[in-house]
């Protein structure tokens, strides 16, 4: 008699697997439409953010701006929610990107609708050209208050060379045009110093966008996109200081140096940068590079920023820093009901309160790096991010686009940040920062810890042999 093999304990694992496939089914499309839905809210909510202005700016450019982005981002989010899927997705960002960025930057340069501080960069360039000096000796009018250091004027250069002519000389010329172009740049190349070694362009942690794509939300955003078709004056600015952190991080201490050189010598709003930097470096090479470093910023803002310091002091002294803090001739249109804008409007009493905050939190940065300094880019940013905003939001006068450089610094950041690092504790291994070069560890006696390149862990894991982790401790030590 011939009896039948039993199958029950097959049945038993093939029932187990086709759960466990439904079961993992399941959790892919709970998290896509998850994800599916932040792209709609977000693209959403900056529609409805965008179309405010329209109706409660006075400006035509922000009018302008406004319309075009809110069209914009409404379709992206119509397209996103009706057809899921990454090519909606993509399809749906490059209609935002479109709506927000391209169609009305073209139509604002060719028009030569502009903010007024378009205007003085480009006027700027073509004093910088006739006079070594960017500033008027003897300005009446708002407009003709240039507040900006002279590193600004380079933007302002290709008018003053190329002039009004064409269309495409109008496009060419437009500072707006350049200022992007600096943006987009400096944040590629900071990408390109944090990218850690052996690791594919395209690879990215689960559950984080590529970069390219992070970026073109970014540019995407309200905050980015109105400035960068509205004026563009902070961009430059924001991309370099991203750069200048890429570098100290990597220790790469000159190079950090000359990032930092040439923010400081377009805004005097970039000089808490120098401090940050400094300090990320003197963690990663130790206090003799942060020295240098500090030396090849000073430097390098003193090369650009000193020639027409001698040539017009008083213009420079009214113009840089009296008119920007309100105590110049005549009232700065920085006028955004931030605090320290309130607490001007009581009087003397007032500007003297709002400086003394600003200096207190200053000083509160200042203590925060010398006591517990950025060991990565990410945290370095932060800490920027973090003192910047309290500058801005404390500062006699601001705008509310000002906040702009904080956004760029903190998504940046962490979005260009490579694998975290790993910490070697006894015989195991922590996640607890950003991935440096091969070779680099910090130095410092104040960093946080002792750090391993997740690249050299990953390395002596596969030599293997009794000392592997000993061996890595030993190489961080280095």
């Amino acid at each position: 008699m011939t009896s039948t093999p039993s199958r029950g304990c097959n049945d038993r694992v093939m029932v187990h697997r086709v759960e466990k496939t439904v079961a993992e089914l399941a959790r892919e499309i709970t998290r896509h439409w998850d994800t599916q839905l932040c792209w709609v809210v977000g693209w959403a909510l900056a529609a409805v953010w965008a179309l405010g202005f329209p109706l409660v700016s006075h400006l035509e450019t922000h009018r302008v701006w406004g319309l075009s982005a809110g069209i914009g981002y409404a379709c992206a989010a119509t397209v996103t929610y009706w057809k899921p899927g990454p090519r909606a997705r993509t399809a749906g960002l490059a209609i935002a990107l479109a709506g927000a960025v391209v169609l009305p930057l073209t139509y604002l340069v060719l028009t030569g609708a502009q903010q007024s501080e378009v205007g003085v960069i480009e006027r700027s360039g073509v004093l910088m050209l006739r006079q070594a000096t960017p500033y008027l000796a003897h300005p009446h009018h708002v407009v003709d208050y240039t507040p900006y250091l002279p590193g600004m004027s380079l933007f302002g250069m290709p008018r003053a060379l190329l002039g009004e002519g064409a269309w495409p000389l109008r496009l060419l010329g437009d500072a707006r045009i350049w200022c992007a172009l600096a943006f987009i740049s400096c944040l590629w190349a900071g990408r390109r110093v944090l990218r850690p070694p052996l690791t594919a362009a395209g690879a990215t942690r689960r559950g984080r966008l590529p970069y390219g794509t992070a970026m073109a939300v970014l540019t995407a955003s309200p905050p980015v996109a109105l400035a960068l078709c509205v004026s563009g004056v902070d961009l430059p600015l924001a991309g370099l200081c991203c750069l200048a952190l890429a570098f100290a991080a990597r220790g790469r201490y000159v190079a950090a140096g000359l990032a930092l050189a040439a923010a400081c010598s377009l805004k005097w709003t970039a000089w808490p940068a120098i401090a940050v930097a400094v300090a990320l470096v003197g963690c990663v090479r130790g206090g003799r590079a942060a020295w240098r470093c500090a030396g090849v910023a000073v430097t390098g803002t003193l090369v650009v920023v000193l020639p027409s310091a001698l040539l017009s002091p008083a213009a420079m002294v009214q113009q840089v820093i009296a008119f920007p803090t309100g105590r110049g001739g005549v009232e700065t249109p920085a006028d955004s009901p931030l605090p320290g804008r309130l607490l001007t409007e009581l009087g003397p009493v007032g500007w003297y309160a709002a400086v003394g905050l600003l200096l207190i939190g200053a000083l509160v940065v200042i203590a925060s790096l010398v006591l517990r300094p950025p060991a990565d880019a990410a945290s370095a940013a932060q800490c920027l991010a973090i003192g910047l905003c309290v500058g801005f939001l404390l500062a006699p006068a601001g705008r509310f686009g000002y906040l702009a450089l904080p956004v760029v610094l903190m998504v940046w950041a962490r979005c260009a940040a490579p694998e975290r690092r790993t910490r070697v504790v006894g015989s195991g291994v922590s996640r607890t920062g950003e991935a440096r070069e091969s070779g680099l560890a910090p130095s410092g006696e104040r960093c946080a810890s002792a750090t391993v390149d997740e690249y050299t862990v990953r390395r002596t894991r596969t030599t293997g042999g009794p000392g592997a982790v000993s061996s890595a401790h030993a190489e961080a030590g280095r």
